[in-house]
């Protein structure tokens, strides 16, 4: 059975004299007064067909303070379970019980179980606090985008075969060990795809490069013919590891025909396969190819921000695909006005949000000042009052290149380390309560 809360872990909670110390105990202060986001956790642990009774799992208050941690101080799974255990700082503010020292894979399993939106709840009653202290009111917001990485190598089409003869070969000899698995002759093609995969890499005429993506094509097809051969023999096997087996190959095929075609397409036919239509990666299918003004390509997923004067991340979005930013600055501003309740009444914004229809529809919802970094063409009098206004705006919103970086660098929004879109945005939401809450610790007068 889960508890929500420790009812009482310790008499003894001590926390250092440190200023790591000193940040912690008052994180754990505004955690204490929102009894309501454990009850956000306590719901997602809650798995369906789980009984209430039982052995005592770990607390949701504990779940939610060890992930807050562990983003916090860009921990592993096995750093945050050391440190749980040797440093009595960590150990008050996770509240554990007495005596209780959870491994990494329960750490894994029950900070991995938060939902992003859970995460955007807690954002959410955070800025509320900070609204009520007077720390943050949201009358002037600054937007810019940038990139968080997925988990993933740089992809080509070389390497793409290869992983997928990997994968399937990691099937094919699971399929195998099956019970009643059909006697179907396969073969390990791993070798021979990792040396076409190197000589592509390596050579440099146009038809010797073609000629070895034909042999990788023809390698990574016939791992795919045994593999479906194997599968439709196991069609009727009741199992669960014959059941887990079929979702694996079924997850895995269509993601590897795509591989094959893109490939056909972009080598052996010379056409520009379009962005939106490409797969860079078998394990990160999500990801998206992300190209920001005449800067390195990069995977992953766009961010779209909004913060105040306080520096506090009042909104996010993950976006799909590689939209112009233009295109994105009106419905942040429609997001925070939902949450709000009010426009802002100043609003600052990279040169890229920057258009004269943008403009129109800020003022059109009760935006007194808008400030693009770049004019565009845009007079000063049509965005701002006067040009001390729009000079005072421009230098503010430089202001969030700094919380961008700070937000990237030190709580892990560089690059996502877990695996999967809801858990990418889960990550990324996780992050950005981590960043918020040191924040206003720092900020709210002890």
């Amino acid at each position: 059975m889960r508890q929500e809360r420790t009812i009482q872990a310790t008499i003894f909670e001590v926390f250092a004299q440190h200023e790591i110390g000193c940040e912690l105990k008052a994180m754990s202060q505004w955690l204490d007064g929102q009894r309501q986001l454990t009850s956000l956790v306590a719901g997602d642990l809650r798995r369906q067909g789980v009984r209430e009774t039982g052995r005592r799992g770990l607390p949701a208050e504990s779940v939610l303070r060890c992930a807050l941690l562990k983003q916090q101080r860009q921990l592993s799974y096995e750093e945050l379970a050391f440190h749980l255990e040797d440093s009595a700082s960590f150990r008050a503010f996770a509240r554990l019980p007495l005596r209780w020292s959870p491994k990494k894979s329960v750490l894994h399993q029950t900070i991995a179980a938060i939902r992003a939106e859970s995460w955007e709840a807690i954002n959410q009653a955070l800025l509320a606090s900070a609204k009520q202290d007077r720390l943050e009111s949201g009358a002037t917001v600054r937007l810019d985008s940038t990139v968080t990485a997925a988990l993933m190598h740089e992809p080509s089409d070389s390497t793409l075969l290869s992983d997928a003869v990997r994968v399937m070969t990691r099937l094919l000899r699971r399929g195998a060990a099956l019970p009643g698995t059909p006697a179907v002759q396969w073969r390990d093609r791993r070798r021979l795809a990792k040396k076409r995969a190197r000589a592509i890499e390596y050579s440099r005429g146009q038809d010797k490069k073609r000629q070895l993506y034909r042999e990788l094509i023809a390698a990574t097809e016939a791992s795919r013919d045994e593999l479906q051969a194997m599968a439709a023999g196991l069609v009727e096997a009741a199992e669960m590891g014959a059941e887990r087996w079929r979702a694996e190959v079924a997850h895995y095929l269509p993601l590897i025909a795509r591989v094959i075609v893109q490939t056909r397409r972009r080598v052996l036919d010379g056409e520009i396969v379009p962005a939106s239509e490409k797969l860079v990666s078998l394990f990160e299918p999500h990801a998206d190819i992300i190209v920001k003004g005449g800067r390195q390509v990069q995977y992953g997923h766009k961010l779209n921000l909004a913060t105040g004067k306080s520096g506090l991340i009042l909104d996010i979005v993950i976006e799909t695909g590689n939209p112009a930013d233009a295109e994105r600055f009106v419905s942040m501003l429609d997001r925070h006005i939902a949450r709000t309740g009010a426009p802002p009444r100043q609003t600052a914004a990279d040169g890229g949000y920057a258009s004269r229809d943008n403009l129109k529809q800020a003022k059109a919802r009760g935006v007194q000042d808008v400030a693009f970094h770049k004019k565009c063409g845009i007079a000063v009098a049509d965005m701002v009052k006067s040009p001390w206004v729009y000079r005072r705006l421009r230098n503010f919103r430089a202001g969030i290149e700094a919380g961008i970086s700070c937000f990237k660098r030190a709580y892990g929004g560089a690059r996502c380390t877990w695996r999967g879109l809801d858990h990418f945005k889960a990550y990324i939401w996780s992050a950005v309560v981590a960043h918020n809450l040191v924040l206003f610790a720092r900020l709210k007068p002890a």
